[in-house]
């Protein structure tokens, strides 16, 4: 049989040769989409071809097949390691400095700029009360007076979720300020309603995803003293200063207090050259080796910042102290996935009359229009009632091993059970379908309950990040507070330290 397989196949476990009639970097990539994606619908971000590589080296299969280094003979002053927010922003800011200087972005994925920002002020104005949660699907509008009443739950649920808004009690009567936050700090909120405020179990189902879209996991994971913070229904009777966060707030709350940080994306300087599809596989010796498809080439670098997630600098910079690796290996990111739905009937989603709904329960957990003709839709794969951390490691294994039709199935359904009430249909309706799935997508934010050390400290980021020769990580996760422009401190912290 004369075909082709390229050693990203060999990673991957993918046998796509008997489709591809040469050896062209990205044809195996290509013919794995044809096969896996029908028409209008493609999925970008952590796709199989984006994580062959790091996760073979990950699982010590890379060097097997991967061949010798092939030198290219290019020297750069600067190469970053990861086209996110914080590799545009170090790559930036170094020529900002230096803007003479020769600077290369090398990323595994096949773009570059990372996910979009999630959102944590701005709440729906509709929930859907799902199948998943209640039954039946009840849309109800939170815009429109008396909505509580139309809840699908029971009428002491009403009652207690009624309470929770207008009129809590002082749960934790006797006890002075600062003996109360200590309190929250010990609960997620899940367990606030059902152990503090005693409420029904339907108030708790049906408040569990408020805080999905912007922390990338649910109320069973989000620690109670952020959700006081963030203003979630329940804590008005106890009497807490609300002119300042507690000292056990997470960094990201205490930051956005007064209101949410910018979290513009930087801007990308036109002398950066960004090679893509280009996973970085080894940095030592101030040589920088990354696999092109077919081979691993390698480039010299006066300097290295690597702006990937942290747990993957130990297979990149061997040499690294074991202290030091392990406290890397600690950051375990939050996945995400988003879907891009682009309409052929716009119509129908204004006819809906509202802008951005939560679901209670369904894979999808939001779902907002995006003028003129698009919508948005946001799942948290993170297994919550595990916790942010092992809950995310448990989600990420999931949703990889969730088949690219099931996506699409879910973008369908959902739409079909949302609009399909006001003449939308899901099979004519939908133009084009980009689902973006990010495996490693949140860096962990310190936050109570979960971390004992938060806020007094030592934090795992600080024996994780500082220079190692001519080499500096630059990750959103090297940072206590790794939300918003999290990214880009790290990135100018590490140019600074190489500077």
């Amino acid at each position: 049989m004369d075909v082709t397989i390229s050693r990203r196949d060999l990673f991957d476990g993918m046998a796509l040769g008997c489709v591809i009639s040469g050896g062209a970097p990205g044809r195996a990539e290509a013919a794995q989409k044809a096969l896996s994606e029908p028409a209008g619908f493609v999925v970008r971000g952590d796709t199989s071809a984006a994580l062959s590589v790091p996760h073979a080296l990950r699982d010590g299969r890379f060097w097997e097949h991967a061949g010798p280094f092939v030198p290219t003979g290019e020297r750069h002053d600067l190469v970053v390691v990861g086209g996110g927010r914080g590799g545009i922003s170090a790559a930036s800011e170094w020529l900002r400095r230096r803007p003479h200087d020769r600077v290369l972005v090398l990323d595994n994925h096949d773009g570059i700029g990372g996910h979009a920002p999630l959102c944590r002020r701005a709440g729906a104005d509709a929930v859907m009360c799902d199948e998943e949660s209640f039954g039946a699907d009840t849309l109800v509008r939170l815009t429109s007076p008396g909505w509580i009443g139309r809840l699908p739950i029971s009428v002491r649920a009403r009652r207690d979720l009624l309470m929770l808004h207008d009129d809590p009690p002082d749960w934790l009567p006797g006890l002075p300020a600062q003996a109360k936050q200590e309190r929250l700090a010990e609960l997620t909120y899940a367990q606030f309603l059902r152990e503090v405020c005693g409420v029904h179990r339907d108030v708790e189902r049906f408040s569990r995803t408020m805080s999905c879209s912007g922390w990338g996991y649910d109320t069973r994971a989000f620690g109670a003293i952020d959700a006081w913070g963030t203003g979630y229904p329940g804590f008005a009777g106890l009497g807490l200063d609300r002119d300042q966060p507690s000292r056990f707030n997470s960094p990201t709350v205490r930051r956005e207090w007064h209101g949410p940080a910018p979290a513009a994306a930087p801007s990308r300087d036109e002398r950066i050259s960004v090679r893509t599809s280009s996973p970085v596989v080894s940095v030592r010796d101030g040589v920088v080796g990354y696999f092109d498809g077919h081979r691993v080439l390698t480039v010299e670098a006066g300097a290295v910042i690597l702006a990937c997630p942290s747990a993957v600098v130990p297979y990149l910079v061997p040499d690294l102290p074991a202290g030091r690796r392990a406290a890397l290996s600690r950051a375990v990111r939050v996945p995400l996935l988003e879907a891009v739905v682009r309409l052929r009937d716009p119509g129908a989603w204004r006819r809906l009359g509202v802008g951005r709904v939560r679901w209670t329960g369904a894979y999808w957990n939001e779902s907002a229009f995006v003028p003129p003709d698009g919508v948005r839709l946001l799942a948290t794969p993170c297994r919550s009632e595990l916790g942010p951390g092992a809950g995310s490691a448990a989600g990420r294994r999931e949703l990889f091993a969730t088949p690219y039709e099931v996506l699409e199935r879910t973008v369908r359904d959902q739409l079909a059970r949302l609009l399909g009430p006001v003449g939308f249909d899901p099979g004519q309706g939908i133009e084009a379908i980009e689902v973006r799935r990010w495996g490693h997508a949140l860096s962990p934010e310190y936050c109570r309950p979960w971390d004992a050390f938060y806020p007094d400290g030592p934090f795992p980021s600080d024996a994780a990040r500082g220079p190692f020769g001519r080499i500096a990580i630059a990750g959103s996760d090297s940072e206590p507070a790794a939300r918003g422009e999290a990214a880009v401190v790290a990135a100018i912290r590490a140019v600074e330290e190489l500077t």
